[in-house]
């Protein structure tokens, strides 16, 4: 009689290990899973902080374009009114000529300030804004999405 129950339990032995072999291969996987998950999360962490640099750096460059935009007109201008000064003054000594000149100069001024700062300024600095207002977007939604 206990030859015959010997491998029954045997097989019941068998059957355990096989369960206990199961459950283990499923911790195994929710570690894994948990694991991939923080690796997820790493990942979005990185992407969203290149994001913000990129956004840094476009911001950066706009205010660069900006500078380039803003500073030449000014030193455009002192060596404008420099020129057209000395060389009226040593030529003629006239002073309406000096008058004259000085306001064509003003026109002058204020002709290029509406032309850099009214019709160019809005030009150049419209891919710039488009692209850190997409760049903005696209992390709001990251953000959002993910989290």
């Amino acid at each position: 009689m206990l030859l015959l129950l010997l491998p029954l339990l045997l097989l019941l032995l068998l059957l355990l290990l096989l369960i206990l072999l199961l459950l283990l291969l499923l911790q195994l996987l929710l570690l894994l899973q948990q694991l991939l998950l923080l690796l997820l999360q790493l990942l979005l962490l990185v992407l969203l902080l290149l994001l913000l640099l990129l956004l840094l750096l476009l911001l950066l460059l706009l205010l660069l374009k900006v500078l380039q935009i803003l500073l030449p007109p000014l030193q455009t201008h002192y060596h404008y009114y420099q020129s057209h000064y000395h060389y009226h003054y040593y030529q003629s000594h006239y002073h309406y000529r000096y008058y004259y000149h000085y306001y064509y100069y003003y026109y002058y001024y204020y002709y290029y300030y509406y032309y850099c700062y009214v019709l160019i300024l809005p030009q150049q600095l419209l891919l710039p804004l488009l692209l850190v207002v997409l760049v903005l977007l696209l992390h709001c939604y990251c953000y959002y999405y993910f989290s």
